[in-house]
């Protein structure tokens, strides 16, 4: 045994002594810099391009078995990517972590600091975003053929600072110092082509042909970054597009002193992937958004068809080796570009293109809000891509037909159904197309995918019987827990061992153990330390001290009206409120954490951010309370954040009005990691409530038909508010300037949307019962083994929620990859 143990070790000492030599070439091989007084910065990069070196052998070798067996690949289109930090999730997945540590010894820094050197890639704006990473790793780790294919944006979503309580966004340059994980592929520069006009022409064989003439173009440079599988060798990749001009340098220009001029051409051009979603507030800004949707999927599709047509001739067998994966409506412009690439350059007739477009796309909708669902006016569509304009009008034509012939004389279907809205605005609705262009449509939690099938789109679902289905939405345990939660990992690991690292359902085991008192005081161990690492965190970011001996009640995600931070605000209020009243009473010591970033042109949800920073200075400062109620505002939320808060999470919200959250996958990471979740019947809430039991989640407030009934009904907000005492109080004391001294009616637009526009989403109608979930909540939390013992069983029951099971749900029933 000992000999054993002593080769073991010295194997180990060998492979951190590589790993250290290798490090140290790179710092003076490609950085260029003396190795003989490590630095945080130049160690990183050394340590990046190592990690990148051990991934490029996996990565050649998977792309050659796809060749070689032939196999049908999946390519996974999505203008949002939000993987985050890159190098604790290679060196997780590689298996990398004790060469990594051992190769540090004697350094004055570690593993952790290292991880600090890197900007968050801020590729995507929430969860769209961050779901697409997690398929990736998923896809990695099941060894699926598979490229996820974006934008790789010069600046990602804003890097958002809080200045007197007001969000401030400032540019986000992620790869202000190089972006050492990614291949630029010169090889492999693309044009993309814009403007121009329609010409049709006689083809040889006697019909209409048509070709796109006078564009204007700019070239599409791939960008590759690697995804490994966890412990299996396997490495797919993104492919990012970033933006070139065709022309960079115009010298006449310059020569005759018009220096800008000189450079105009390349900054228009390359303004495609300069900032993920450019504000739309402008014209221009909309029409920047709908060329980087053509953009990248004009670029992916040249890739699609290169690799495609390495090995065959002919279209037969298209949709048998290429399966597109359409992330909502962003890229459903891909369906008249397949259509436009069948049709005018690869001379198919329509029926067979269109049969082979429908069999390749499917569709996956993350959203019921009307606003959301994306439309592009014809006449812009018509003047940016007048090809496409056309083959858009005839995939109607055709589609009202055949709707016509299955449903006579029923105009007001066809006016619903219609790719073209025609008033007030002539339109193009994108979720329409992306419909009618797929062979398959999904929405994301159970919920979701009833409305869609049973309201939003209830016409489609009958006139495509069968082809919307249900997916929930999944996380990937590896980033979520494995590397976000490592103290936790660890006792997991010494006591079920770490099957559950691959398959969630392992979790299981852990059932019995929710009632082992020895078990439940490691569990509280785990909690407290990750509450302690957080502590320091605050206290970085934001100068605040705060408790680990309080509840940590967190509300990290997109500030969105419907996502109602004001509802938790209004709790936070009256919860203030009840201890000034009674200052010596009994209440469960509380620290509320709020984070997350809203759109630059939400004026309501800016002021909500506002508001809640407003209301922490009071209450944060205010010392009857006695220090039992602190509120955070945490600033710049982003993945590598929520790798902190989460892990330390005590209460999850999970507080959208129901039926308005597509699934959410914070619900699934927090409950994942032993928060016990606060929440409504929506989304993927009633999915974790089923798996980790009614007694183990807090649930309040109106279902989704209740909510609909009282929209019918035309529910009356200032019925609650003049009926419920406390929150009449809570209302008023931000109307009356109470947060906001020297501004009374600052927060006035707020109050508006609640008492006289509305109350869209139903915050007053959910308060009283909300309230009463909190105070059930903090009554549970006074029994520390009770809610350690739920703790637990929301760990223990979140197998369904892994990507690895939304993944292996996709490739059988949409994509047709058997594992």
């Amino acid at each position: 045994m000992t000999a054993k143990n002593d080769g073991r070790s010295g194997d180990r000492k060998h492979s951190a002594d590589n790993l250290r030599h290798n490090i140290e070439r790179h710092v003076i091989t490609i950085l260029g810099n003396d190795f003989t007084f490590p630095r945080k910065d130049t160690f990183f990069s050394g340590l990046a391009y190592c990690v990148r070196d051990r991934m490029v052998n996996q990565w050649l070798k998977a792309l050659r078995s796809y060749y070689d067996n032939k196999s049908k690949s999946v390519y996974y289109l999505s203008l949002e990517f939000l993987p985050g930090r890159f190098l604790m999730n290679y060196v997780t997945n590689l298996q990398m972590r004790d060469d990594c540590e051992n190769a540090m010894e004697g350094l004055d820094f570690n593993l952790e600091d290292l991880e600090e050197e890197e900007y968050d890639a801020g590729l995507g704006n929430g969860g769209l975003g961050r779901l697409a990473s997690c398929f990736m790793d998923s896809m990695a780790t099941l060894k699926i053929p598979g490229y996820g294919y974006g934008i790789r944006y010069d600046y990602g979503i804003f890097y958002q600072t809080i200045v007197d309580g007001y969000q401030v966004e400032q540019s986000d340059n992620w790869v202000r110092y190089g972006c050492p994980w990614e291949f630029s592929r010169r090889g492999y520069l693309y044009k993309v082509m814009f403007y121009g006009r329609s010409e049709p022409f006689t083809a040889p064989g006697g019909g209409t042909g048509y070709r796109w003439v006078d564009t204007e173009s700019v070239m599409a440079l791939a960008n590759d970054i690697f995804i490994p599988g966890y412990a299996n060798e396997n490495v797919i990749n993104m492919r990012l597009w970033s933006a070139v001009s065709s022309r960079d340098f115009d010298l006449q220009d310059f020569n005759r002193g018009d220096y800008m001029g000189a450079m105009e051409s390349k900054v228009f051009s390359e303004n495609i992937s300069k900032v993920l979603y450019p504000s739309d507030e402008v014209v221009q800004g909309r029409e920047l958004r709908l060329k980087q949707q053509y953009f990248f999927v004009a670029a992916t599709f040249q890739d699609i068809m290169r690799r495609f047509k390495k090995f065959h001739a002919g279209f037969g067998e298209f949709h048998n080796r290429v399966a597109v994966h359409l992330n909502d409506t962003h890229p459903a412009i891909s369906i008249p570009e397949l259509m436009r690439l069948l049709l005018d350059d690869e001379g198919l007739v329509w029926e067979e293109a269109w049969e082979v477009c429908t069999a390749t796309f499917a569709y996956t909708n993350h959203t019921v809000l009307p606003e959301a669902l994306e439309t592009w006016p014809v006449d812009l569509l018509s003047r940016m891509l007048p090809r496409h304009m056309e083959i858009i009008f005839e995939i109607n034509r055709r589609f009202l037909k055949y709707v016509e012939s299955r449903f006579p004389g029923d105009e007001s279907l066809l006016s619903r159904v219609s790719i073209i809205q025609e008033s007030p605005e002539k339109r193009v609705r994108m979720a329409n197309l992306a419909i009618v262009g797929s062979h398959s449509v999904n929405g994301v939690a159970e919920l979701h995918s009833r409305i869609l099938r049973d309201e939003l789109f209830g016409d489609f679902n009958a006139i495509f019987p069968g082809r919307f289905i249900n997916i929930t939405n999944g996380i990937t345990q590896r980033r979520w827990l494995l590397q976000a939660n490592q103290n936790l990992s660890g006792l997991l690991a010494s006591t079920i061992g770490d099957g559950w690292i691959t398959d969630l359902y392992e979790l299981k085991k852990l059932v019995p153990l929710a009632g082992d008192a020895s078990f439940i005081e490691s569990w509280d161990g785990v909690k407290y330390a990750n509450k302690l690492k957080l502590v320091k965190y605050i206290e970085r970011k934001t100068g605040m001290k705060i408790s680990p001996d309080t509840l940590f009640d967190m509300q990290v995600k997109r500030i969105h009206e419907y996502k109602r931070q004001l509802l938790n605000l209004l709790h936070v209020v009256t919860l203030y409120n009840r201890m000034k009243d009674s200052p010596g009473g009994s209440f469960v010591p509380r620290t509320v954490v709020f984070a997350g970033k809203a759109a630059p042109a939400y004026f309501i949800a800016k002021l909500i951010i506002k508001l809640i920073n407003s209301v922490a200075v009071t209450v944060n400062n205010d010392p009857s309370i006695r220090g039992l109620l602190k509120v955070v505002f945490l600033p710049n939320y982003c993945v590598s954040q929520a790798e902190k808060v989460i892990p330390a999470a005590d209460l999850s919200e999970q507080i959208s009005t129901a039926g308005l959250e597509a699934s959410g996958t914070s619900n699934m990471k927090f409950a994942l990691n032993g928060a016990l979740t606060i929440g409504t019947l929506d989304g993927a809430n009633i999915e974790i409530m089923e798996e980790v039991g009614r007694s183990n989640i807090f649930i309040f407030g109106l279902k989704a038909d209740e909510i609909g009934a009282m929209r019918k009904s035309r529910y009356d907000p200032r019925k609650y508010y003049l009926k419920d005492d406390e929150l009449k109080r809570a209302i008023d004391m931000i109307r009356s300037g109470y947060f906001s001294p020297g501004n009374q009616d600052l927060f006035e637009p707020i109050i508006r949307s609640l008492l006289d526009q509305g109350d869209r989403f139903f915050v007053l109608a959910d308060y009283r019962g909300y309230l009463e979930a909190h105070d059930e909540a903090a009554r549970t939390y006074s029994d520390r083994n009770e809610w350690t013992r739920r703790s637990i069983l929301n760990t223990a029951n979140m197998g369904k929620f892994s990507s690895d099971r939304a993944i292996k749900e996709y490739s059988q029933k949409v994509w047709g990859i058997q594992l």
